[in-house]
């Protein structure tokens, strides 16, 4: 029997936007303060599975219909290739590297090539989270 929880659907929709852009705050704030990709990753994690909480796994993989395998892969190529980049131009593994760019919107702002291996870091962690609370829900 499917029960009718619209209060608590309702709010999880609010509330998972919420998340998420906290999510995205601790991504970005991260090289500053603590955050990063790896908390940034868990907490979006943790919006998606609030989703799931309140709708069922298959309407949340209706809404959004990710691989989260891929999603994997593509990070670890994206944060082993950021660590590896340094090795080709002849400095050592990992060396990062950030400049100062006059941006239309955000003014003089520095881009950091750590970003990127954040951004790798965040989508394994999404993928691996999301990949086994997906495994698990769909025991029977």
């Amino acid at each position: 029997m499917k029960t009718n929880d619209v209060i608590m659907q309702f709010t999880a929709k609010l509330v998972f936007f919420i998340i998420f852009f906290f999510a995205v705050h601790l991504f970005f704030a991260g090289h500053y303060t603590p955050g990063g990709g790896f908390v940034g990753g868990l907490v979006t994690a943790s919006a998606i599975v609030l989703l799931i909480i309140a709708f069922d796994l298959k309407t949340v993989q209706t809404i959004l219909p990710i691989n989260y395998i891929n999603m994997v892969a593509i990070g670890l190529i994206l944060a082993l290739g950021t660590a590896a980049f340094s090795m080709f131009t002849g400095k050592p593994f990992f060396t990062h590297y950030y400049d100062y760019f006059n941006l239309p919107i955000l003014g003089k702002t520095s881009l950091h090539t750590a970003a990127l291996f954040d951004l790798g870091v965040y989508l394994v962690v999404v993928g691996v989270t999301m990949t086994i609370i997906q495994t698990i829900g769909e025991d029977e």
